[in-house]
């Protein structure tokens, strides 16, 4: 149990990183040259991945590739959302309501050996 609560916690950590390298700059560097924003995103990646290549290495214990993946795509959208309508002013839509619905189907899929399926 250990191993999975500190994956979820790096990946967490990890997806705040990433979000905010790949669509901060949206909003806050706007107005600069692309590649200043580039370096800008460059320099939190290396954030995201010192989280991410830990959690993925921990968690590749406890769960398969494909388990670990599914899991990492619905962290990202657990972090994605609240960041696009906190931080971005982006409108809640109900498109994101289904894309966490496909994910619970995926969840689903990838776990049920797990969950004795």
């Amino acid at each position: 149990m250990r191993a999975t609560s500190l994956t979820i916690a790096l990946l967490l950590l990890s997806n705040v990183f990433m979000t905010f390298a790949w669509y901060a700059h949206l909003k806050e560097l706007s107005h600069k040259p692309w590649i200043v924003a580039a370096l800008a995103s460059w320099g939190l990646a290396f954030f995201e991945y010192m989280f991410q290549v830990p959690a993925n290495r921990i968690g590749y214990t406890v769960f398969s590739i494909a388990q670990l993946k599914i899991l990492q795509e619905v962290i990202t959208l657990a972090v994605f959302v609240p960041f696009a309508l906190f931080y971005l002013k982006e409108p809640l839509k109900l498109d994101y309501l289904w894309a966490a619905l496909c994910m619970v189907g995926a969840v689903y899929f990838a776990f049920r050996s797990k969950l004795g399926g």
